[in-house]
């Protein structure tokens, strides 16, 4: 493996530019304890931090915020010298004058600088665009960095500054130029064949086709009869399940009824016999601790957080809160990473604390290894508390619902991954309709399976998933025991197709597949459903007329380009880059001459495509014409296709799926100003309620009901003087 290299003191010739271009050999900067006089200034990307920050290091640093990239290509044009080596041209953001005025003058009057910014590949390029932007000396210069924002972390760091990494820079610089690349060119040529406004990128582009495909696999799919033959039976007063599961040679299927009825006929009639009696154990392996994908999916699946907002509160732990009797502090170590370690400390401190509360059986003897299945992120650790006995309940007053929530999730899964695994015991039982001694055939068998647990292990944390954890109780046999036939209980099935992707389930395949990385998904999602290629209903994303216009030219045109398998050798090579093992624009200019030949092709290959509105049947109020939906710049809403004759618009409002309790009209979907939804009559009746209402009404006073909570969900009267409630069961589940 290539050596780590890092930014050189610039030579006389480049004293007063920082431009530094050529990686050397790593430095070691050991910074001793300031005095009083001295005047030390920290930059970080957030003004939370900087609040964090304060509290550890005192009167001699001066904490401030750069508020992210204070540097970035042009928006106005391509900002890649394609002519000059692809050499990117970088310019201050619009909007960043003030801030890096501010920053320029508390550089000028400090002793020493500290680039304290997130320790990735982002936030190292954000440190070298500081260094460029506000022009520092190299000599009073350091870059520091620290996975969890505590006070020993903090001040560890800042007696290891180090040089601006330039590996980690350039492998940022190769994605932003990549992805400006394809962005601006493919862009304009959509613009022109389909309409303004839409975009392609390099990883947006194979998220779209994953979900088109999806979609398509769907649509072709042919589902296949099968049957199952389950038997209901009873031994010493317990009724238990058992399910077919062999005939003459074994293991036979059952695709048709006539296959059922065969068997049926054979197992009829016949006695009921325990063939064989399995006891044994399972030891359930504890979950490993989180990485970002893995976060994302487990708070979608769990507190249906959207990515976004997990990666939005993620940030507030990692960053900072206040917290009573201690300040500001750091709750969570930093929260975009693919590895699965633990530091040694942690583990220590984890293992104590469970031996505390738990006992020694529950605690794991050694770290829990997991191998890393990426390797961009795997400098920091799975995402943690920073202090394991800071549990949930004891801060809960100084979070938000949820910041709580996101903690309790973060604080289980990481203790739960350090304990030792639950254990069950288990029962299988072979049950024969019929016996070779009677002169029948080959008999029928029917299989029970029975665990109970025995030994809780990790699920004294972390229980999250009910339906597995239950005890699934059959009699105790021996072979030879009689056992009474209740009924046969015949089911026909039919396959199902795969289903379509969730936020949680197109990031997990876009993390098996290596496509982005954990920096990327949110924003990924995020891209193709704001441009309309996407839309998301009941919580699957579904491909729009748009989204599948998009899809196929990117298909038949960049197919070599935007596929699955380019996409995570890309990422593979941008990996590559971090560690020194590929030179950055090298791989810009083995992508880019392919690009431009696939754009020129297409030029002339793709005609002009028109995207046809759906015409809804809401009459326009002023020229009586069938409105049709719109995409605007905050999503999609109604406009009259008389434009620009007439210019009506209306909201475009979600329908809830059930009737006004009032009018039988549609209830639609509405927010307030401030962004709280509720439900609300679609003819303005005058019905309107916080809670989704329900389809029947209450049983004791008539009045309509309404369906509230979330996990534990039920139907209550909306009359506050009736009381009646009762448990919701979702029809489709």
């Amino acid at each position: 493996m290539a050596k780590k290299t890092v930014a050189t003191k610039p030579s006389d010739k480049e004293k007063k530019s920082v431009a530094a271009k050529s990686p050397g050999k790593k430095k070691k900067l050991v910074a001793t304890k300031p005095s009083d006089e001295e005047k030390n200034l920290v930059i970080v990307e957030s003004p939370a931090k900087a609040k964090t920050l304060k509290k550890f290091l005192g009167s001699a640093y001066k904490i401030e915020a750069s508020v992210g990239h204070v540097r970035d290509l042009p928006k106005s044009e391509l900002g890649v010298n394609i002519e000059n080596d692809y050499e990117p041209r970088y310019i201050t953001i619009r909007g960043k004058g003030e801030i890096l005025q501010r920053l320029r003058k508390e550089a000028k009057s400090a002793d020493k600088i500290y680039l304290a910014t997130d320790p990735d590949r982002e936030g190292e390029a954000i440190s070298w665009h500081l260094m460029h932007a506000l022009k520092l000396d190299y000599k009073n210069t350091s870059r520091v960095t620290f996975n969890e924002i505590t006070k020993n972390a903090v001040k560890k760091s800042i007696k290891e500054g180090r040089d601006i990494d330039m590996q980690l820079v350039n492998a940022q610089q190769a994605r932003r130029v990549l992805d400006r690349i394809v962005g601006y060119k493919i862009s304009p040529l959509l613009w022109k064949k389909v309409k303004k406004g839409l975009s392609a990128g390099r990883v947006q582009s194979v998220a779209l086709k994953l979900i088109c495909e999806r979609e398509e696999e769907i649509e072709t799919f042919i589902p296949e009869e099968y049957w199952t033959l389950d038997v209901k039976l009873r031994h010493q007063k317990k009724e238990f399940i058992a399910r077919y599961t062999a005939g003459d040679n074994g293991k036979q299927e059952l695709k048709t009824k006539e296959d059922t009825d065969k068997v049926l006929e054979k197992a009829e009639g016949k006695p009921l016999i325990v063939h064989d009696v399995k006891r044994g154990t399972r030891s359930r392996k504890p979950p490993t601790p989180f990485t970002t994908s893995t976060l994302q999916q487990e708070a979608s699946r769990l507190l249906n957080y959207a990515t976004s907002k997990v990666m939005m509160v993620a940030q507030q732990l990692y960053e900072g809160v206040d917290i009573k009797g201690e300040g500001t502090v750091g709750l969570v170590t930093y929260i975009r990473t693919d590895s699965m370690r633990i530091a040694d400390e942690a583990f220590t401190a984890v293992r104590d604390y469970i031996i505390a509360n738990h006992g020694d059986s529950y605690a794991a003897t050694e770290k829990s290894k997991h191998k890393s299945k990426g390797k961009s992120q795997d400098a920091h650790e799975a995402i943690r508390p920073t202090e394991v006995t800071r549990t949930p309940d004891k801060i809960k007053d100084s979070l938000t619902k949820e910041q709580f929530k996101l903690y309790k999730l973060i604080w289980e899964r990481f203790v739960a991954s350090q304990m030792t695994p639950a254990l069950y015991d288990t029962l299988t039982i072979k049950i024969a309709a019929g016996s070779q001694s009677d002169g029948t055939d080959t008999p029928v068998i029917f299989r029970a399976t029975g665990s109970v647990l025995k030994f809780e292990g990790y699920l004294a944390v972390y229980r999250k998933n009910e339906q597995s954890d239950k005890d699934v109780n059959i009699p105790d046999m021996a072979p030879g025991d009689d056992v009474t036939l209740i009924e046969f209980d015949p089911q026909q099935h039919f396959t199902q197709p795969p289903p379509r992707f969730s936020e949680a389930g197109l990031v997990k395949t876009m993390e098996e597949l290596g496509i982005g990385r954990p920096s990327t998904y949110a924003a990924t999602i995020g891209n193709i459903s704001y441009r309309n290629y996407v839309s998301k209903e009941n919580k699957v994303f579904f491909p729009t007329e748009l989204g599948e216009i998009i899809n196929e030219i990117m298909e038949n045109n960049f197919e070599d380009i935007i596929n699955v398998d380019f996409t995570a050798h890309m990422e593979e090579n941008l990996d590559k880059v971090e560690t020194g093992e590929v030179e950055w624009k090298a791989i810009v200019r083995s992508f880019y001459p392919t690009l431009d030949a696939r754009i020129k092709e297409a030029e002339e290959r793709i005609g002009d495509i028109t995207i046809q509105d759906e015409v809804t049947d809401i009459l326009c109020e002023a020229c009586s014409r069938n409105m049709v939906i719109k995409m605007g710049r905050f999503g999609r809403f109604l406009a009259c296709p008389g434009f620009p004759d007439c210019r009506k618009t209306l909201p475009l409002y979600e329908e809830a799926g059930v009737d006004c309790p009032e009018c039988s009209a549609k209830v639609q979907i509405r927010k307030t100003k401030k962004g709280r939804k509720y439900f609300c009559c679609e003819k303005n009746c005058g019905f309107m309620s916080w809670n989704l209402p329900a389809k029947e009404k209450c049983p004791d006073c008539n009045t309509h009901m309404t369906i509230k909570g979330r996990k534990t969900k039920q139907i209550v009267c909306a009359n506050a003087d009736c009381g009646f409630r009762k448990e919701y069961i979702d029809e489709e589940e």
